[in-house]
């Protein structure tokens, strides 16, 4: 194995003949999917995969690795202290970057506080409820997707950029068995490097579901990821370029009238205004169907008062490309998946009674219905390692966040299926992620202290949604029938979203650029206002 790293980022890898049959034999069963996911492993190969890392800059010294063909077997990673408790977290989303954070906020005897180790497969923490405004270029890139490396800088928490590919945990003892045990399981990571956890924080999040209709995974795109965000984007500048002092208008379809698809509906009807028409299909008969009502009519008359064609009532049955499209697009000037002049067909059958199937031309097709988790669909054994799934493809929990069986495994957002005191799942929303990674570092610190953990109580805050660069709604819960609306609502929205923004140094960055914007903003205003006041004289 070929190792590059500072001695600060990373320990060495060590491994011997003897030690690599002990690790191949922690994987008995073997999945494979793409994605950052948990596998278990059959049928291991002596072959395995070689690392070389590469030290970030900063005190945290975190670790991108990358894999490599190699006649070795995995490398077993070196924990900088064998003697202090070691936690793995697999995902870098809301749940498991705050669990990090709250952590390395808490207090710990001397001797006991953990080494902690994220694990992810982007480089970027991102804020997934502001996605929408960098479409519409209300904020930047890295206000809302800094990168794992800042803003761990100042903190002693590991980062390693990978993909999970199997896990093996050994805590199978039940809840009332010893906890004691020197190594709660193993993580394998896609680029070869095991990991020995003491304790483990499932936070992998959920992707966008494709595969339900014909042609969606073709030819639509999703929009809950850094990288949807930016796909998306690209693919509107080219429309908005190739339609340029044309008469024809770009015709967007969003698949979804939950809160991410009016939301985004929203913001690009806003950005292309008398340039292109969004048309929005729900199967319901209205849209948000789960929000307050207040932030439903605030979403119903911004909708209704731009270029939004509402199509309620209606599924997609299929998606498909139209071949026969002229192209006013030289070949070379086309994208790597979809071409300038590419449009698409979406056939929609009716949900409710009286009303009649429709198809409907699309130059470009967002989806923002269904997700599924990150989590492994496991066959039916009775090995009592394996972590019990409902059928969602999530990990079941107990009121404190631990998985089900495996007392050193905590489970929470998209990979969780707690359920709330009603007995109903938790939505997987940021605000409950918020709050899960909140018990989560506590109930480690209880954990790992011998002290009572603490049972989850969601407590819901309210609601807030963007409606576009100006315009938002937002309804919280202590005041009921309240609703703000318009600027105030937008104002109110950025707020709150700033002081949730992970770190100190990260808040006080972005809240300095987003005065320094607003107010560049208000003196343009004048400056027009005053303008067109003296033209006018």
């Amino acid at each position: 194995m070929a190792l590059t790293a500072s001695a600060a980022a990373l320990s060495p890898v060590n491994f011997n003949g003897s030690g690599v049959n002990q690790r191949t034999n922690l994987f008995p069963r073997f999945w494979s999917r793409k994605g950052t996911n948990l596998t278990f492993l059959t049928n291991s190969r002596n072959k395995g995969a070689g690392l070389v890392a590469s030290a970030a800059t900063g005190d945290n010294g975190g670790v991108t690795a990358r894999k490599f063909e190699a006649e070795t077997a995995p490398g077993l990673y070196s924990w900088p202290d064998n003697k202090r408790p070691r936690i793995c977290i697999l995902g870098g989303g809301f749940g498991g970057l705050y669990t990090a954070l709250r952590l390395e906020s808490l207090v710990w005897p001397d001797g006991k506080k953990p080494q902690v180790l994220l694990v992810d497969q982007s480089e970027h923490f991102v804020f997934k409820p502001m996605l929408y405004e960098l479409l519409s270029g209300e904020v930047d890139e890295w206000e809302i997707a800094p990168r794992f490396k800042d803003l761990l800088a100042s903190t002693s928490v590991l980062f390693f950029q990978d993909r999970v590919k199997s896990l093996h945990p050994s805590d199978h003892l039940g809840i009332n068995g010893p906890t004691t045990s020197s190594c709660g399981g193993t993580v394998h990571l896609e680029s070869g490097l095991l990991i020995e956890y003491d304790w483990l924080v499932l936070s992998l999040g959920a992707e966008t579901k494709l595969d339900v209709v014909p042609g969606a995974l073709e030819f639509a795109l999703p929009f809950s990821t850094l990288e949807d965000a930016r796909r998306v984007d690209q693919r509107l500048k080219t429309l908005e370029r190739r339609n340029f002092g044309k008469n024809s208008l770009i015709n967007v379809a969003v698949v979804g009238c939950g809160y991410a698809g009016v939301e985004l509906a929203a913001t690009v009807s806003e950005r292309l205004q008398d340039r292109g028409i969004v048309k929005a299909i729900n199967v319901e008969t209205t849209i948000c169907p789960q929000a307050s009502p207040g932030n439903k009519e605030a979403a119903l008359k911004v909708l209704l008062t731009r270029n939004v064609q509402l199509l309620l009532g209606y599924f997609v049955r299929s998606i498909s490309r139209v071949e026969d499209v002229e192209s006013s697009i030289k070949p070379d000037d086309c994208e790597v998946v979809q071409c300038d002049s590419e449009k698409y067909i979406l056939e929609l059958n009716p949900a409710e009674r009286g009303l009649k199937r429709q198809s409907l031309e699309a130059d470009l097709v967002l989806w923002t219905v269904g997700s599924k988790p990150l989590l492994p669909e496991l066959e039916p054994c009775e090995r009592p390692h394996e972590i019990p799934l409902n059928a969602r493809g999530q990990a079941e929990t107990d009121e404190t966040l631990r998985v089900k069986g495996h007392p050193r495994i905590f489970a929470l957002g998209d990979s969780s299926s707690l359920r709330d005191s009603h007995g109903r799942i938790l939505p997987a929303t940021a605000q409950v992620a918020f709050q899960q990674a909140d018990f989560t570092g506590w109930n480690l610190w209880a954990a790992i202290n011998n002290r009572p953990l603490l049972p989850f109580r969601f407590q819901n805050l309210g609601e807030m949604m963007t409606l576009g660069r100006n315009d938002a709604a937002l309804s919280p819960s202590f005041i009921e029938g309240l609703t703000l609306e318009g600027p105030i609502g937008h104002t109110a929205r950025k707020i709150a979203y700033l002081i949730r923004l992970p770190t100190d140094e990260h808040r006080l960055k972005v809240g300095m650029s987003w005065l320094t914007k607003s107010a560049i903003e208000s003196i343009t205003s004048v400056q027009s206002t005053l303008s067109k006041v003296l033209s006018s004289s």
